[in-house]
């Protein structure tokens, strides 16, 4: 009792999933989803400008262009994924539109690399907000970067664990900090040397063809790809709103789109202001500060406020864009989980995936989702520039399958209206995503983009492996029900009650009938003529998949009563009294265990049965992708002084 009322003060209090209110109060309407989901994107202002400037060395005239196309790729993707949202409103993004519209496989890599993008969407958001935390600091702080990285991944999975809406309202003073304090250091940026935009354009020119006369104009453009492809983690976070739609507040496809274009203005008017600024204010590195710390500064110190107060007020900013990188962190514990829950589904990854915590949340992916992030910042020792190369590479990858399945899907349906015009935007999307992710893998390869390909090929193989064994248990127990899907109904008719008086077996089924008639026939066989009452217990899990769905929690509750009702009438037609007990929640060991103690109490001469899969070659991992309810379950019962018989069913 005392350990729940830790996990109650830490995480709150359990909600009910079959409240319709709970589900209303959880969903996150435009402004919370941009806040929850647009900081990934808008965070990324932090680092990738950043990385698309350093790109280009000496030559840094030439980020006008990258300005430019920063501005002009972030409403391109995004209003590519507008379609996603669209033809996908349950939500998947990525991974959902390449399974379908491409194929399994294709779905698998590309929910793959949506996995390792969200993992490093929450180290390199981590280790970006450090280090701007650490441009305020001597260098000899730099030493504890890694322990402090450690302790904001932990603070971030208790919050997410509590629930997705309370971490985000935690966070949204930090976010709008963010959004005040960065839009007025651009505009006024900007402004303070207005005189210099005029002379930008022929400069820039100038030295474009200068430059060309150099090394030539192929070379040139090499440049700037290699530059406007090292920038890439810019445009993450876009795909953010289309894996999450089922989050979303009603109408969830309006609410998605108005998101999306929330993070586009957004992201598109940081990004490319902090190019130019970049551009007007002749930043240059400073080892142990950003970037942006030093454009920052420096725009600070123009107002003349004195020493002190231009301390203050960069350390005000830096906070706040440290703050953000963190809140970005977030959306890799919003995406992450929904991606393996979506991906659990369709049983590449295991089935816990897509279980609920109390607080309605897949904690499983939460967990894992922080525990891979941390490990990866332990191996690349917080290194931004390693962390977005990772980074690039597995957004762009998804990005390129997804719009590449975008354009198959308007190539077949052209008798839609407006068809070539989205064909359009999509194959455009797709020729810069997939150009990007060409460009990072040949120029990037040695420096970190061949892990990212091992890692989402290491993954891919894991989740194939796992999907054959979910695919050969799912053919056994399929055998098991054919078998037993040929035992007759008896010749009687009409409902018999039973007696609380008399001996009682009870069956916890699941959703096999195969399985609930060989525990049965079973007792019947070994016990013959012992019991007269035969109750059936049906205790169903509202996880990810059934919660997020429009209308799966109803269809749940109605294929439940189905199987239940098949038990009762067979032991009715046959003679024998019985009766069923139906539960729904987020934990099938507290739903059977307290239908059980309800079932005792009807029932005083009662004991339980139930079957468990017995695999001929077991191990760790076997054990790992099946739940343990039954062993579970029976020993809850046990500490209630309730008997439990556990029947092996061999698969």
């Amino acid at each position: 009792m005392k350990s729940a009322k830790i996990r109650e003060i830490v995480l709150g209090k359990a909600l009910d999933p079959m409240k319709s209110e709970t589900r209303h109060s959880l969903a996150l309407v435009a402004f919370l989803a941009w806040v929850g989901l647009g900081a990934d994107g808008l965070s990324s202002s932090a680092y990738g400008p950043e990385e698309t400037f350093r790109a280009l060395g000496e030559h840094s005239h030439l980020g006008l262009y990258m300005a430019l196309a920063t501005a002009i790729t972030v409403f391109i993707i995004a209003l590519a994924y507008n379609q996603v949202i669209e033809l996908f409103p349950t939500g998947g993004g990525g991974y959902r539109v390449a399974s379908i519209l491409v194929g399994p496989y294709m779905g698998l890599i590309a929910g793959c690399a949506l996995i390792l993008d969200y993992v490093l969407t929450i180290a390199i958001s981590v280790a970006a907000g450090v280090e701007a935390l650490a441009s305020l600091l001597p260098l000899g702080f730099h030493a504890y970067k890694l322990p402090a990285e450690a302790f904001f991944i932990g603070l971030l999975i208790i919050l997410n664990l509590r629930g997705m809406k309370e971490a985000i309202r935690i966070l949204l003073p930090i976010f709008l900090g963010f959004v005040v304090t960065h839009f007025a250091l651009i505009v006024y940026g900007i402004f303070a040397h207005a005189s210099f935009l005029p002379d930008l354009v022929p400069s820039t020119l100038s030295e474009t063809t200068s430059l060309a006369s150099d090394i030539g104009w192929i070379s040139v453009a090499g440049m700037l790809l290699l530059a406007y492809s090292q920038g890439g983690g810019t445009y993450t976070g876009l795909e953010a709103v289309s894996n999450n739609v089922n989050i979303l507040a009603e109408p969830r496809v309006h609410t998605g789109k108005m998101t999306m274009i929330y993070m586009a203005l957004s992201l598109a008017f940081t990004a490319s202001g902090i190019i130019l600024l970049y551009l007007l204010w002749d930043a240059k590195p400073i080892e142990g500060q950003t970037l942006n710390a030093s454009t920052f500064r420096a725009i600070i110190e123009s107002f003349g406020l004195g020493a002190w107060a231009n301390q203050i007020m960069l350390t005000v900013v830096l906070a706040f864009e440290a703050g953000l990188l963190f809140v970005a962190a977030n959306t890799g514990f919003l995406g992450g989980p929904a991606v393996l829950s979506n991906m659990a589904s369709d049983s590449w990854v295991p089935h816990k995936f897509r279980y609920l915590s109390t607080r309605l949340v897949t904690q499983n992916g939460i967990l894992v989702m922080g525990i891979a992030a941390l490990a990866i910042l332990l191996w690349t020792g917080g290194s931004v520039t390693l962390l977005v190369v990772l980074y690039s590479v597995s957004v762009f990858l998804t990005f390129a399958i997804s719009l590449f399945g975008l354009c198959l899907y308007w190539w077949r349906h052209r008798n839609e209206k407006f068809w070539m015009r989205r064909l359009f935007l999509s194959l455009l999307g797709f020729v810069i995503c997939a150009s990007i992710l060409g460009v990072l893998l040949v120029e990037r390869f040695t420096e970190g983009a061949w892990a990212a390909v091992l890692i989402i090929a290491a993954i891919a193989g894991l989740c194939i492996y796992i999907r054959n064994h979910y695919r050969d248990t799912k053919n056994a127990i399929h055998s098991v029900d054919q078998v037993f899907a040929n035992q007759p109904f008896g010749p009687q008719a009409g409902p018999i009650d039973p007696d609380p008086n008399d001996q009682t077996a009870v069956f916890i089924v699941g959703s096999s009938r195969g399985g609930g008639l060989h525990a049965l026939l079973w007792v019947q066989r070994m016990f013959p003529g012992h019991f007269k009452n035969f109750i059936f217990v049906n205790a169903r899990t509202v996880d990810a998949h059934a919660y997020g769905g429009e209308g799966a929690v109803e269809q749940m509750r109605a294929e439940a009563n189905a199987t239940l009702k098949f038990f009762v009438d067979f032991c009715h037609s046959h003679g024998m009294a019985s009766a069923a007990y139906l539960g729904f929640g987020t934990d099938v060991v507290d739903e059977v265990t307290k239908l059980c103690e309800t079932i005792s109490t009807d029932y005083p001469s009662s004991i339980f049965f139930t079957s468990k899969l017995i695999f001929e070659h077991d191990n760790w991992f076997i054990r790992l992708l099946h739940n343990q309810a039954a062993l579970a379950i029976q020993r809850r019962l046990h500490f209630e002084s309730l008997q439990m018989v556990i029947l092996p069913m061999k698969v």
